[in-house]
């Protein structure tokens, strides 16, 4: 008995699916949502929802065909997922639209993804695979990269200067990877960008080049992107190239694929170097939202209607605006109060708000890109204004924390980050100088009494830290930080020696831990 609606597979319920969700369900299909987790938050916008672990490929078949011969199923896809090996297998065996399960293997594996550049010679990095316990020669001089072979969200991936160091990445990636492998491989220096296509049968069409926003090594977090790239047509133009011999080495971009691409590149100084693609479209808000909001033309609308048969429509840019995700982060510890949310949502040009955690939620400072606090969307005719509002409203929320609490007071004990051997992580959340650690040490530890502080209390004078320019990790200024620090405590808190005042200790917490860590020292002042 045929469906009265078209029915189409979506695998994943999560935040990055939901925008695939919906268009499937505005395109007039019935959509049918797999996912591990029957608790994903786009779980109730789905028609119907099964739970089925995705790396359950033959389980995944198996539905799909059930589907297929009762009442008929037009096509499976997913976005921003790890399972685009699980939809071409279903969709291979089934005779449904999509891209050969060799070549989506190709785009999940980055060992196989690595020997398919150098076959076809497209510049990346030198690289090895190494299984637990396994011996291996280093494949280039340090600075290496290692990273499992099969996850993503930049889970179990870092940089490695020293063999030491290179031991404890090892064990590290193995662990976040599925098939206990991880790849090995040179550093790459310069500028990274993500890519975005739509790829039709032999034809890849672009949507999208974003800046990416990478801090904290030895990690990779990606604090945000920028759509488009400021970067100059013609550096663009050879990206692109890169990018798209890359997809057309992987196998997925046949006379007969229908599917889409993601991929990282980096312009270094020897020219643009592939990272990685995968045969999907992004994560990270950039499908589903920023090339949307820039160009007025939405990717994931193509990917479902090419996943049911159906031919692209509407891929040409219908405007050129700027749009700016920016993430969100905290210190270690666990949730007191989230406050700003409603000011960083009626910040003026301000999309969209994405918040990953809640009262209660243990916290830590990230060391991939699925343990940020949230993000924040804006989109703008005006590049500048886009990421200053972007950058304003993620400043502007404030995640107070419990006090006292173990992890919280270890972090803001490794003062100062750096022992002068170079940076270290985490790091402090604002960089002194010599002369200024100097400066630090020669102001009084501060005489508070150990009741509840009153509004009398004063924060002793720091002018050289005042005056210095600097910003923490967010682009917090001083002086904003401890506009931060009175907003949540309350107190007016002026800056004066009268006593009883807050000194070096005080100073000392605002410096490693920013306007969360002041808050906490004063927090464990009234405990």
């Amino acid at each position: 008995m045929k469906a009265s609606r078209e029915r189409i597979i979506i695998l994943g319920a999560g935040v990055m699916q939901g925008p695939a969700i919906r268009i499937a369900k505005e395109t007039g299909f019935f959509t049918v949502v797999l996912d591990g987790d029957p608790g994903a938050p786009c779980v109730s916008l789905a028609d119907r929802f099964e739970h089925i672990d995705l790396k359950d490929k033959e389980g995944v078949e198996a539905f799909a065909r059930s589907l297929l011969k009762d009442g008929g199923l037009a096509g499976i896809m997913t976005a921003g997922t790890d399972f685009s090996a699980t939809v071409a297998w279903t969709a291979e065996r089934l005779g449904l639209p999509g891209i050969p399960y060799e070549a989506a293997l190709n785009a999940s594996d980055k060992g196989r993804m690595r020997r398919c550049f150098d076959e076809a010679g497209i510049p990346s990095p030198a690289f090895t695979v190494v299984g637990k316990n396994e011996s291996f020669t280093i494949p280039a001089p340090f600075p290496l990269v290692v990273k499992p072979v099969d996850n993503m969200g930049a889970r179990g991936c870092r940089r490695v200067d020293t063999e030491a160091e290179l031991e404890e990445a090892l064990a590290d990636g193995i662990k976040y990877s599925r098939s206990g492998r991880a790849i090995v491989e040179a550093y790459m220096e310069g500028p990274e960008f993500s890519v975005d296509a739509i790829v039709y049968r032999g034809e890849i069409i672009i949507c999208g080049l974003a800046d990416r926003h990478i801090f904290f090594p030895p990690y990779f977090i990606e604090m945000g992107h920028t759509m488009p790239t400021a970067f100059s047509s013609a550096e663009q133009e050879k990206l692109l190239d890169c990018f798209c011999a890359a997809v057309r080495s992987l196998g997925i971009a046949g006379k007969n694929c229908i599917g889409a691409a993601k991929g990282d590149v980096k312009l270094t100084p020897g020219g643009p170097m592939i990272g990685e693609v995968a045969a999907r479209l992004s994560g990270g808000y950039m499908s589903g939202w920023t090339y949307p909001y820039s160009s007025g033309v939405e990717p994931v609308r193509a990917a479902v209607e090419m996943a049911a048969g159906r031919e692209p429509r509407f891929l040409k840019p219908v405007k050129s605006w700027t749009s700016a995700e920016r993430a969100f982060i905290s210190i270690p510890g666990k949730v007191k109060s989230i406050e700003g949310l409603e000011k960083a949502r009626n910040t003026v040009h301000v999309k969209d708000l994405f918040l990953r955690i809640a009262e209660d939620s243990p916290v830590s400072f990230p060391v991939n890109n699925v343990s940020k606090c949230g993000n924040v969307i804006s989109a703008a005719e005006n590049r500048e204004e886009a990421c200053a509002a972007a950058e304003e409203a993620a400043r502007s929320i404030l995640i107070r924390l419990e006090a006292p609490n173990a992890e919280t007071s270890a972090f803001l004990s490794a003062f100062p980050a750096s022992k002068g051997n170079g940076e270290s992580f985490p790091p402090d959340a604002f960089g002194l100088n010599r002369e200024l650690k100097a400066a630090l040490e020669s102001l009084p530890p501060g005489i508070v009494p150990r009741e509840k502080p009153s509004g009398k209390v004063s924060i002793y004078p720091f002018p050289a830290f005042l005056e210095a320019g600097l910003v923490d990790y967010m682009g917090r200024s001083v002086s904003q930080s401890l506009e931060a620090l009175r907003a949540l405590s309350g107190l007016p808190l002026p800056v004066g020696t009268g006593e009883p005042f807050l000194g070096r200790e005080f100073w000392q917490s605002l410096i490693r831990g920013g306007y969360q860590g002041a808050v906490y020292y004063l927090d464990t002042l009234e405990t």
